[in-house]
């Protein structure tokens, strides 16, 4: 029977190939209609957050649409973190959930619409006679604006008898935004101008400019001016020449690297928000520098920032390579040396305290991760080791879902998105102890969805130590920002994967014998890194100074 239900499963299907997703009463026979007359792929996860979670982390790897769904009512409010975290991460994906019936809300009821417009996502709610119409619009405004879109259905309407299936427009989205106006023409102008004269210059670029692809022309920007290049670390791999780039660019790049990016005269800052990690606070370059800034934020994001066009990344910096016409590179990134300035912190071996120095761990991880991968984290103190000793390909090969929001616990469901989206890598989850408990649920659907092509490090210290080495310091009870032991290992290898707890670099073997598998014939694989505490990231003490 054609039912609003599906109505809305058979159009969304026409834009998306993967729902992910918790069944319940209020999107059951939605997901009836997408399992029998669609052929989009419905993925169960075990928490409703983590449909969110997953379908964020699709799209982020992808690049595509994401679509979740959960019922209404404690369905619904499970995934406002997540949700909020999709808003502020500008991630275009259309939750589908149950509603209160339209004849009024019943006890288990909530106001799921002031609740999504209070995280910053819009809500539409679909008829009996526009549930076709309905979706395309919520669709169209997930991609138009980037921003998570929720779509609702009452539940005295889901089942109603209305018609046929009616075709629909294709959305249609907004062209790359232009440069426009003599003002920003005059700033594109000095833009160039002032690379051609700088004697260091310095390119910029986050996930923005690989988002409007433009990592050629910011290529052909760096050869024509001679300018060393760093990014956001969202933005990693972008520009096409890694042997000029300085790397992650502010708390999580290396010092050497860092003190070459406040020699810079010149730096023009690409598609990045330039907020305070990105900018140490405020530290990044040196008094002096002029700071240029290209983006589509309706002004500049930093008071350091002298000049500002507004305008999409690629054609923006196409339009700056036309106004340097022959001009002389500056012969700066050909002056250094730029693989000691990259150079991290090797570690200790074993710390003080005897556990394992995470800087060794990471280090050693990072000779023997599978090359072809797609790196997804968790939020946490333990996000400096995986962002400064692993590198990645291109931006949609690292997935930090959580980071936007300051949020933690959503490492595990990220992998089952990532995993579907990029069907031929190896997803590796960088979590900690604290996130990954909080995410626990979700450890099964990962070793379901990515078996033998997944890989979780879990850095276990036995601590919030994010907590521990801000407040701790500060002389506050240390007993709430502990965690008893835990073994991520058995509790793995209890739901089907194999768990290795790692306690010396020479342990790290077993991800060795791990690759040696064919991958159809190996477990999803998760190492409990047995880590100490007691060695700090670098970005970390950047938040204790700034905080005081």
């Amino acid at each position: 029977m054609p039912t609003v239900s599906a109505h809305v499963a058979v159009t969304l299907a026409a834009h998306v190939d993967h729902v992910f997703g918790v069944m319940g009463n209020g999107n059951a026979y939605f997901l009836d209609a997408l399992t029998c007359q669609t052929d989009a792929r419905f993925v169960a996860v075990r928490h409703e957050a983590g449909a969110v979670v997953a379908a964020d982390a699709f799209h982020r790897s992808s690049g595509r649409l994401a679509a979740a769904t959960t019922t209404y009512g404690a369905g619904f409010t499970n995934t406002l973190t997540a949700l909020a975290e999709a808003v502020q991460a500008h991630v275009p994906l259309v939750l589908v959930v149950g509603d209160e019936p339209t004849s009024g809300p019943r006890p288990w009821d909530v106001d799921q619409i002031a609740m999504a417009s209070a995280v910053g996502a819009r809500t539409y709610t679909v008829g009996r006679t526009d549930a076709a119409a309905t979706t395309v619009i919520a669709v169209e405004h997930a991609l138009t604006y980037r921003v998570p879109t929720v779509l609702a259905i009452p539940y005295d309407v889901a089942t109603l008898d209305t018609g046929p299936v009616p075709e629909t427009p294709t959305p249609r989205l907004p062209p790359p935004l232009a440069v426009r106006g003599a003002f920003a023409d005059g700033v594109v102008r000095e833009i160039a101008t002032a690379l051609s004269a700088a004697r260091r210059p310095l390119l910029l670029a986050g996930r923005g400019a690989w988002e409007a692809g433009a990592g050629e022309a910011l290529g052909a920007l760096a050869d024509a001016t001679g300018a060393l290049t760093t990014t956001t670390a969202l933005g990693r791999g972008v520009f096409p020449r890694p042997e000029f780039d300085l790397g992650v660019s502010g708390g999580f790049g290396a010092q050497g690297a860092m003190e070459l990016v406040r020699e810079a005269d010149v730096a023009v800052v690409v598609g990045a928000s330039l907020n305070q990690f990105t900018m140490r606070f405020g530290d990044l370059f040196a008094p002096g520098c002029r700071v240029f800034q290209v983006d589509v934020a309706p002004a500049a994001t930093h008071p350091h920032v002298g000049g500002y066009v507004r305008g999409d990344a690629a054609v923006v910096t196409e339009a700056i390579l036309k106004e340097l016409d022959g001009a002389t590179p500056s012969g700066w990134r050909e002056s250094v040396d730029l693989a000691a300035a990259r150079r991290q912190e090797p570690g200790d071996g074993t710390a003080a305290d005897g556990r394992l120095d995470p800087r060794t761990a990471a280090a050693r991880l990072a000779e023997l991760l599978p090359e072809d991968r797609v790196v997804v984290s968790d939020g946490g103190h333990f996000l400096g080791w995986s962002n400064m000793y692993w590198p990645v390909a291109a931006p949609d090969r690292m997935v930090m879902v959580g980071t936007a929001f300051q949020a933690i616990g959503l490492g595990f469901p990220s992998v089952v998105g990532a995993a579907l989206a990029r069907p031929e890598a190896t997803v590796v989850l960088t979590t900690g102890d604290g996130g990954g408990l909080m995410a626990l649920s979700d450890l099964e659907s990962a070793v379901r969805v990515a078996g033998g092509r997944g890989i979780a490090v879990v850095w276990n210290d036995g601590a919030y130590s994010a907590e521990m080495h801000l407040y701790g310091r500060k002389g506050l009870a240390r007993e709430p920002m502990l965690i008893p032991d835990v073994d991520f290992a058995g509790v793995a290898t209890a739901l089907g994967a194999q768990g290795v707890a790692v306690r010396t670099v020479e342990d790290l073997d077993a991800l060795t014998h791990w690759r040696t598998r064919p991958e159809t014939d190996r477990p999803f694989l998760l190492l409990d890194l047995r880590v100490s505490g007691t060695v700090v990231a670098p970005f970390w003490e950047e938040i204790s100074r700034a905080s005081g």
